[in-house]
């Protein structure tokens, strides 16, 4: 049972550099939904999904990717910004919460070289560097290397999608620098081999993010949050590091961020995807040690997502002083009212219950695919379905496009 004292501490809100209040320490993180329409719109299903979770109780919901260029996805329903936008395409997503004390933020994103390819025969990158392994190679064309000219064109469109989501009603946006993305791309020294003004030294790598914030800040004013998912490392080796890494966060922190959410990994090396030592699963959540180093750096808000499992272990985060936000996301799918449940002093675990198969490769993709046709029920009205089988999930999935499925991971 959780103590009144766990139970304070998650429900203590949080004021942001901005002035914006988070009005607990409960977020969902982005997962990616999988819910555009044949033109990348957002869907009535979509708006569905995120009102059923401000109604559980969540006090920020981060949307699943919204790439920024519709010539340039990751998934091919994902929701991307046409060419010319309409702020009135995205109001009734943003409306979902209404009602309730939920913010929510778009996450903004650009897959660079990780856009498949029966979605891009040449996709885009910092430089024309192929995916090391050769059974990814096989899903994802070696990109073009970007010019200049084309990589201010992506930071116009990074802004121009943020000023369109808060005018829209969106609360705060976030910009998408981990697992292997374009920024996470433009950061690490193995996918960016520019020797020009956007590569060629730590600094430079990460000139294309810090521009980014810039533009974006100016774009929506100091009263809107603006947060970044980052990498604490993409663990692999002579990429981009934890040392590199915590003075990304410093310059963050100084470039006038509201919220800084930690992952780490990229699609080859999924980190992201719970792959934790023993001692990090007992603790409950992942990334923590890099938390509290992120601390001594910068005093931006700090949300860790991963792992937790309890209110009594949330807490324990919570009053390290580590962190200030504990994000969920794969629970939500298979409970939406967790945030309220646990607020209210409910003794419930955020429980992983998907099956497996015993064979590792299989339960990689089932791991994804069965949450994602969990949120595909939720976002039809229907109820989740715990008892659905290995078999059937991975049937349902399409087992002959395994790495479109591995893709929807995490947004």
């Amino acid at each position: 049972m959780p103590t009144g004292t766990a139970v304070e501490l998650l429900a203590e809100p949080l004021k942001l550099r901005c002035g914006a209040i988070l009005p607990h320490r409960l977020a969902k993180s982005a997962l990616s939904e999988q819910l555009g329409d044949r033109r990348n719109g957002p869907t009535r299903e979509l708006a569905e999904l995120y009102r059923t979770w401000a109604r559980g109780g969540a006090g920020m919901l981060c949307t699943g990717n919204v790439m920024v260029d519709p010539r340039a996805l990751g998934e091919p329903r994902n929701v991307a910004l046409p060419t010319v936008p309409s702020v009135a395409d995205y109001q009734p997503w943003a409306r979902a919460v209404e009602g309730t004390a939920a913010q929510l933020w778009a996450q903004l994103n650009h897959p660079g070289r990780q856009s498949p390819r029966f979605l891009s025969r040449q996709p885009v990158a910092p430089s024309a560097v192929p995916f090391a392994d050769r059974g990814v190679r096989s899903v994802f064309a070696k990109p073009r290397a970007l010019t200049g000219s084309e990589i201010e064109a992506i930071i116009d469109r990074f802004a121009l999608a943020a000023s369109t989501f808060v005018d829209a009603g969106f609360a705060g946006i976030q910009l998408h620098g981990a697992h292997g993305y374009l920024i996470s791309q433009f950061l690490s020294p193995l996918t960016n081999e520019r020797t020009d003004a956007w590569g060629g030294d730590a600094v430079r790598r990460r000139r294309f993010l810090l521009e980014l914030v810039r533009r974006i800040r100016t774009e929506i004013g100091d009263g809107i949050p603006l947060s970044v998912k980052l990498n604490s490392a993409d663990f692999q080796r002579g990429g981009f590091g934890e040392d590199e890494s915590l003075e990304v966060v410093r310059e963050l922190g100084d470039a006038g961020i509201d919220l800084l959410e930690i992952s780490g990994g990229t699609y080859e090396k999924a980190a992201m995807m719970g792959m934790a030592r023993e001692s990090t699963v007992r603790r409950e959540a992942y990334f923590l040690d890099y938390a509290a180093k992120a601390r001594k750096v910068s005093d931006v808000a700090l949300m860790v997502t991963g792992g937790f499992s309890t209110a009594e272990g949330m807490a324990e985060a919570l009053r390290s002083g580590a962190l200030d936000v504990i994000g969920l996301g794969r629970p939500l799918t298979v409970d939406p009212g967790l945030p309220a449940r646990l607020l209210a002093g409910a003794d419930i675990r955020a429980e992983r219950l998907c099956p497996r198969t015993g064979i590792r490769l299989a339960d990689s993709w089932l791991e994804i695919q069965w949450h994602t046709q969990q949120m595909h029920r939720v976002a039809a009205g229907k109820p989740v379905e715990l008892g659905r089988g290995a078999i059937r999930s991975l049937v349902h999935a399409g087992l002959s496009d395994p790495f479109n499925a591995f893709r929807r991971v995490r947004g």
